[in-house]
């Protein structure tokens, strides 16, 4: 009975994991303000366009699950031209409720240009930039911001001139501190390393399901702590290496090889738990070079959020710990739903490999189709 329930709850992980792995989750907008000296403002906006359209809030992990699903599903297949006749008549409704107030007065935002993808693979998410144009209201001094919770969180990047890039992560329908329009206030130590915890914590629970399956890969085959802790390390070490050499444009590699090799890392680490009972004094090794490609992918996180260069080592080291917590609450978790097993002799085949052979096929999955879609 207990093996039955526990196939059954892995069978139900595996097809939510496939719905991930197809990107129907709603992540983050990145939003960038620009001031310029004749107080004339630029707010231009990364997003999934079709989400917001739709309505479809942080409440919906998977896309599919909100009541507008098919709605999502009609846009996502539109052509740029359709996709950007629908953004002309909803770009009223966005301004209107956007959360960009100064203290005297209002900017009165309006549409000014968009670049929409085209439809591409229609189980993936597209990410569309939107621009809006306005002025700073004479003498106002401070704005505050505020992304509509039903539009999800949000990354606010403020570009002032000739000043670095002050960058703030938002949970949804949260509403900022007051910032200064012409020279920023610097923010405390903690307060910023706090905001790139959050975004490196967030970026492994709950959207980080590959680096989430490589992790529970190698839990599954280490049964005592000290091996899986030497294992984590290396992972750690290493995406911590290739972070930093991305952030600096030392290592620029495509997403579209990294995204397949990362999913290869996955299939590898399961089909070693599925090949071997115990653990080879090349695993750590292996897993360092597989840390390095993960690395590349958490990379691309922080350069199109942006790093100011004032806060770089800061933003990199607590990014380094949010990851690093979220890694160590996935083996928590993990070790509460199982752990109390690891020590019997059915282990291994009922838990240990069966687990393995799903998280292989996932991976497979995700291979394929971020090489060929």
């Amino acid at each position: 009975m207990i093996r039955l329930k526990f196939l059954l709850s892995l069978f139900a992980v595996l097809f939510w994991s496939i719905s991930q792995g197809q990107a129907h989750e709603v992540t983050p907008s990145i939003a960038t303000l620009k001031f310029a000296e004749d107080r004339s403002i630029v707010l231009r906006v990364s997003a999934n366009l079709e989400a917001l359209l739709a309505k479809i809030g942080p409440e919906h992990e998977d896309t599919d699950d909100a009541p507008t699903a098919e709605l999502y599903k009609e846009l996502r297949g539109l052509p740029s031209a359709g996709l950007a006749s629908r953004l002309k008549e909803f770009a009223p409704e966005f301004v209107s409720k956007l959360g960009l107030k100064f203290d005297i007065g209002s900017a009165e935002l309006r549409l000014e240009k968009y670049d929409i993808p085209g439809v591409g693979n229609v189980e993936q998410a597209r990410d569309s930039i939107i621009a809006f144009v306005g002025r700073v209201p004479e003498s106002s001094s401070t704005f505050t911001w505020n992304f509509p919770s039903e539009y999800g969180a949000s990354v606010l990047r403020v570009e002032r001139l000739d000043q670095d890039i002050q960058a703030q992560f938002f949970a949804a329908g949260a509403v900022s501190e007051p910032f200064q329009i012409g020279v920023a206030e610097p923010r405390s130590w903690v307060e910023a390393a706090w905001d790139y915890m959050k975004i490196g914590y967030t970026h492994i629970l709950p959207k980080g399901l590959d680096h989430i399956l490589f992790v529970l890969g190698l839990f599954l085959l280490s049964i005592r702590l000290k091996p899986l802790l030497w294992q984590v390390t290396a992972f750690t070490l290493a995406h911590s290496v290739t972070l930093a050499l991305g952030l600096y444009g030392v290592v620029n590699i495509s997403p579209s090889i990294v995204e397949p090799l990362i999913a290869l890392s996955i299939v590898y680490v399961a089909v070693e738990n599925i090949m071997t009972n115990k653990l080879h004094a090349w695993r750590p090794f292996i897993v360092f070079a597989f840390g390095l490609l993960h690395g590349l992918g958490f990379a691309g996180i922080l350069t199109e959020i942006g790093i100011p260069r004032s806060d770089f080592v800061l933003g990199l080291i607590s990014f380094n710990v949010g990851v690093e917590l979220g890694q160590l609450t996935v083996i928590l978790l993990a070790w509460l739903a199982v752990g109390w097993a690891m020590k019997q002799n059915w282990y291994r085949m009922r838990i240990a490999i069966p687990a393995s052979f799903l998280i292989a096929a996932i991976g497979t999955y995700w291979f394929v189709e971020r090489t060929f879609y």
